[in-house]
This record gives C-alpha cells, sequence and structure tokens, in this order.
C-alpha cells in the first residue's frame, strides 16, 4: 500500500465505518465468531463515543482504512481502540497512527498512555516503545484469556 495516508478527527459520521474496521481487524486473528459477538459492544463504535473521545481516522483514497481512540477514565489517558483494516496490515498505517496518538497525549499533557492489547498486538506495541507493566485475566467460555497491560512513556 503505497497509497497516501491522511490521519484526520473522526467525525460522529465515521461510526459505522469505524465499527467496520473494528471488527474486521478483530476478525483477522481468527478468532471464533461466538466471541466476536460477545465483544460486539467493545468493538462498536458509536457517534456518542466519537464525540466524547479523541478518535482519530487514517484515509487513503477517500476510505478509512484505520483509526485509534485516546479516552481518559480516571485521568490516565488510555489507548482505547488502535485498528487496521487487515489489507492495510503491515503497510506502516499502524506505526503512523500510534505515533499520532503519542503526539495527540502529549499535547494533552499525559506523561503515559495506558494500552490493553489483545495478545496478538503486544508484540506491535513492544516494537512501538510500550513496556509491558501487568496484565488483566478474563474468562469466556469457560477459557482464561490474559491481556497484556502496556504503558508508554511520552
Amino acid at each position: 500500500m503505497s497509497s497516501r495516508v491522511d490521519i484526520l478527527p473522526a467525525t460522529p459520521e465515521d461510526a459505522d465505518a469505524l465499527t467496520r474496521i473494528a471488527f474486521a481487524a478483530k476478525r483477522y486473528w481468527g478468532y471464533p465468531e461466538s466471541w466476536i459477538q460477545r465483544w460486539r459492544d467493545s468493538l462498536t463504535i458509536t457517534p456518542e463515543f466519537v464525540r466524547n473521545n479523541g478518535v482519530y481516522v487514517a484515509v487513503s483514497g477517500g476510505e478509512p482504512c484505520a483509526f485509534y481512540a485516546l479516552t481518559s477514565a480516571s485521568g490516565e489517558l488510555e489507548l482505547e481502540h488502535l485498528w487496521v483494516l487487515p489489507g492495510w496490515i503491515g503497510s506502516g498505517v499502524g506505526r503512523l497512527l500510534f505515533e499520532h496518538a503519542v503526539r495527540e497525549a502529549a499535547r494533552q499533557g499525559a506523561t503515559a498512555v495506558a494500552i490493553e492489547a489483545d495478545p496478538n498486538a503486544e508484540g506491535f506495541y513492544l516494537r512501538m516503545g510500550a513496556r509491558r507493566v501487568g496484565e488483566n485475566v478474563y474468562e469466556i467460555v469457560g477459557r482464561k484469556r490474559k491481556l497484556p497491560l502496556l504503558s508508554v512513556e511520552i
């Protein structure tokens, strides 16, 4: 993918496209569809979410191909979403978005950004300079699932 990519603030009208990107990216890792459906709420991006958080979309040729969201719960900034359409994985757009998110967090005065990562994405975040600070353990369909907790210092 050598197309030009612009990173723009998302608008509430982008919510459906962002939701499609999140679902496509999650499915890329081969999770059972029953799990995808359990994650429906967390993968669905609503117009209200876009309005109330720092959401940025990567656009190429007029089409969104990836996005991220910075949220602030308990005063700490969190990279709550960073999703890349499967056809764009490996293109560098994830790195562009991550670097944009760190610059945006710095602009907001943050000294670090927290990330609860999909286990498949941990290597990406470590390559971007994040470090593992713990993990959250969930149960899904009777199986334990460990999600890495990462932090990137600004």
